[in-house]
């Protein structure tokens, strides 16, 4: 079958040795088995590297792009089409690829014209709302998909809508070693006589390890001679958190417990050739991991097909693997059951050998060469089921069809207006004034932009990201109020504050973005600390009178509510302030002037801004109704005869039957119009929306009347308004925050979804939240 359609050129995409993790090791023992197998198919590798430097790859790696960086994406889709690769191979984890949920991956998939074949390491039971958005994506540019359990299959169609014929099951592979007894590879070890129980993998607490060391103290009563090897190096994400916090915790455990003479760390990524020694010295293999929504385990896999007993807790893979009797599952977090598992393999010798040869003998389908082969099927049906050409003439990926140009991220004069204090207000040109001190509307939004940028594509260091961060938040939590809990705002340089309470739309701003921070942020300290500004910051919004703080606090509790979905209070004061909004709305909107006051002032497509969130999600049609009239009456409002944006000027503002003031444009007005236009294409995929948010965002650019551009590429600050004949020259806080945010939140909407790739049917208010689009 297929035989017409067996690819000539193969990319497999994904990590790949010597990167010390396992989807990388994976990727390589695919490659290398399928290149055995199918000698006649070029097989190559295009590795996704997470530092700068990358790594020192073997010759079958052909090109590299950079985790964080989305250009270097559309670049190695460029080599897969100039090369005419017949199929590519993506190894999919969340966590390996850029962006939200990794949605930098979608940049290379769309770009690439030939087959994909996706194998998925990770499927969700219950995904965010931006790995299902992601999902989604992944299954308009995938012609396959390959899980590694039968759940798997199950989730894609049940949660994810994927078609079932669109899904191949092939198991985790595993290398073919003879079944031997233990006691051959015990010496190499030094516990020749011992009763071997093993772990192994990258050391994190996800893996429960503890539950072993606390199950010994027991099985040691009856079992002296046991010893519980741990193979492998701490998780390089937690290192570079935690360093081995977790592994010097486990030791004083063991030590605490009497035990630390029978534990034997190994604390090393050991090659192939180790690894199937330190299987083979195993009697009894323990994955003791505390997360049920695993849907694949190499390292059980590996220990299983080896002809391993194996005992387990029941996350997904092993329920599948052990079932009829190939195995045990004990529950998680159980330390008498693990002592119970282990002595009843121990007391029963004809057991302990039955459950290992009945685990060998099933692995036989599961060694590298049967999945090879299983793969090149796979293959060959991705191709069959194409039914245009594969790929398009690269000559055609004229100026039109590539993707929306955008100015690297560059934070220097962010980092220069910031001091141990916070973020200053003002600049004289681009020199920090510190005779203006600060205030927290600015810090506020300067933390939101470190937010965002942990997910947009950056050359900051995490580092520096982290360090800008608790500054802010250090200003936020000390403008904060406990008695009153109100936020202050303004701060001489002297760290004196300059009034008792702030007003109702610096309020709203802090709260947004502590929200922020909880709803997106992956630091735990900023989480927590942000928790409780939220709660305490909240309950006084609903006596506000300001329609900009309750657009503002709406932003917030929706950024909230991202995270927290279930939160009764914060869902009741979106329900209070949206029906606040409307009420302004219908009190001061008219057939000619659909707006919520009887002058439009500053920060104005907020207010539409947060009716539009608030009608998709509550869901509320009136609400996602009066958004997305008022906002395009305002971006007709802010369109010049020329067609370029215009904000509305800050010197006289935009009355009721007045005349509209030109001068001065404030480049918070573009920020917000990019912001709140990006919202309504998000859950309109109506393509005005998208176009609008590009028009607000060239006019920092250039595309404004004086055809200067308003943002300095050279310092990374924005000057601070537009006049009628000339552009102000100083580069204060707020203007440069308007642009850096309206560049992360550009990027960001372009890193989900290409402007270039076809679109969905738009979905309406009242349609299922499930449909949510970044």
């Amino acid at each position: 079958m297929f035989t017409d359609n067996i690819p000539e050129r193969i990319a497999f995409v994904g990590d790949y040795m010597p990167r010390k993790c396992g989807i990388a090791t994976f990727t390589q023992d695919l490659c290398e088995s399928f290149a055995a197998e199918h000698p006649s198919t070029h097989c190559f590798v295009g590795a996704v590297n997470d530092r700068k430097e990358g790594y020192n790859y073997p010759d079958r790696v052909r090109f590299e792009f950079q985790e964080k960086d989305i250009d270097s994406y559309r670049r190695a889709a460029d080599f897969l089409n100039i090369n005419n690769v017949d199929l590519v191979c993506v190894q999919h984890e969340f966590g390996i690829y850029g962006g939200p949920a990794g949605s930098h991956l979608l940049a290379l998939l769309r770009e690439a014209r030939m087959p994909v074949v996706t194998t998925l390491h990770t499927v969700l039971r219950e995904p965010s709302d931006v790995q299902r958005e992601v999902m989604s994506h992944l299954n308009e540019v995938s012609d396959r998909f390959v899980v590694m359990a039968q759940r798997g299959r199950a989730y894609l169609t049940e949660i994810y809508g994927v078609s079932e014929d669109k899904i191949d099951v092939i198991p985790h592979g595993i290398p073919d070693v003879p079944f031997t007894d233990p006691s051959f590879y015990k010496d190499v070890f030094g516990v020749e006589g011992k009763t071997v129980l093993l772990t192994f993998g990258l050391l994190s607490p996800s893996k429960g390890i503890e539950y072993v060391i606390k199950s010994l103290p027991r099985i040691l009563e009856h079992y002296p001679d046991v010893v519980y090897i741990v193979l492998g190096a701490t998780h390089p994400n937690l290192v570079a958190r935690e360093g081995e916090t977790y592994r010097l915790q486990l030791g004083r455990l063991a030590e605490a417990l009497g035990v630390k003479d029978h534990v034997i760390f190994y604390d090393r990524f050991v090659t192939l050739d180790e690894l199937k020694e330190f299987i083979g010295a195993a009697d009894i293999y323990i994955t003791p991991y505390l997360n049920e929504a695993q849907i694949t385990s190499g390292t059980l896999a590996y220990s299983f097909g080896a002809g391993k007993a194996v005992i387990s807790t029941p996350y997904w893979h092993a329920q599948e693997l052990l079932a009829d009797d190939r195995g045990t599952l004990v529950p998680f977090r159980d330390s008498d059951a693990v002592s119970a598992a282990v002595m009843d393999y121990l007391s029963s010798p004809t057991k302990l050998s039955s459950t290992r040869k009945t685990a060998y003998l099933a692995g036989r389908e599961m060694i590298w060469s049967e999945v090879a082969r299983r793969y090149m099927a796979s293959f060959r049906q991705a191709r069959s089921g194409r039914t245009q050409p594969s790929r398009r003439a690269f000559g055609r990926q004229t100026l039109a069809k590539r993707a929306y140009n955008l100015p690297p991220i560059k934070l220097e004069h962010v980092v220069r207006m910031t001091d141990g204090t916070g973020m200053l207000q003002h600049a004289i040109f681009n020199v920090p004034n510190y005779f203006e001190g600060y205030c927290t509307d600015d810090n506020a939004r300067a933390f939101i932009l470190t937010v965002l940028l942990e997910e947009a594509s950056s050359n900051e260091t995490t580092h520096e990201l982290n360090r800008l961060a608790s500054t802010y938040l250090a200003f936020l939590w000390y403008a904060f109020d406990p008695r009153t809990h109100r936020f202050k705002n303004f701060m001489g340089h002297g760290r004196q504050w300059l009034e008792e309470s702030g007003s109702e739309d610096s309020h709203g701003r802090a709260l947004w973005a502590a929200a922020t921070a909880l709803g997106r942020s992956r630091n735990e300290g900023h989480s927590k600390l942000c928790s409780q500004l939220f709660d305490q910051g909240l309950a006084v919004v609903e006596n506000f009178t300001s329609p900009r703080a309750w657009a503002f606090a709406l932003l917030a509790i929706h950024e909230y509510l991202r995270r927290f979905s279930g939160d009764r209070v914060a869902a009741a004061a979106r329900d209070s302030l949206t029906r606040k909004l409307l009420g302004q709305y219908e009190k001061a909107s008219s057939a000619s002037w659909p707006w919520f006051e009887t002058t439009a002032t500053y920060d104005n497509p907020r207010l539409s801004h947060a009716l539009i969130l608030s009608g998709y999600w509550m869901p509320n049609a009136r609400a996602m109704e009066v958004g997305l009239e008022s906002l395009r009456w305002l971006a007709k409002v802010q369109t010049s005869p020329e067609g370029h944006f215009q904000p509305i000027g800050c010197n006289g503002f935009y009355s009721k039957g007045g005349t509209c003031a030109r001068f001065d444009q404030q480049p918070l007005e573009a920020y917000a119009m990019v912001s709140a236009s990006l919202e309504a294409w998000r859950f309109t995929r109506d393509e005005f929306w998208l176009k609008e948010a590009r028009r607000a965002f060239e006019w920092f650019l250039g595309r404004n009347h004086l055809g200067q551009p308003i943002y300095d590429s050279t310092t990374g600050g924005c000057h601070d308004a537009i006049h009628q004949d000339r552009i102000n020259d100083n580069q204060g806080a707020e203007s440069t925050l308007a642009f850096q945010l309206a560049l992360a939140e550009m990027i960001l909407a372009q890193n989900i979804v290409d402007s270039r790739a076809p679109q969905a049917p738009a979905a309406t208010a009242m349609e299922s939240a499930s449909a949510h689009t970044l």
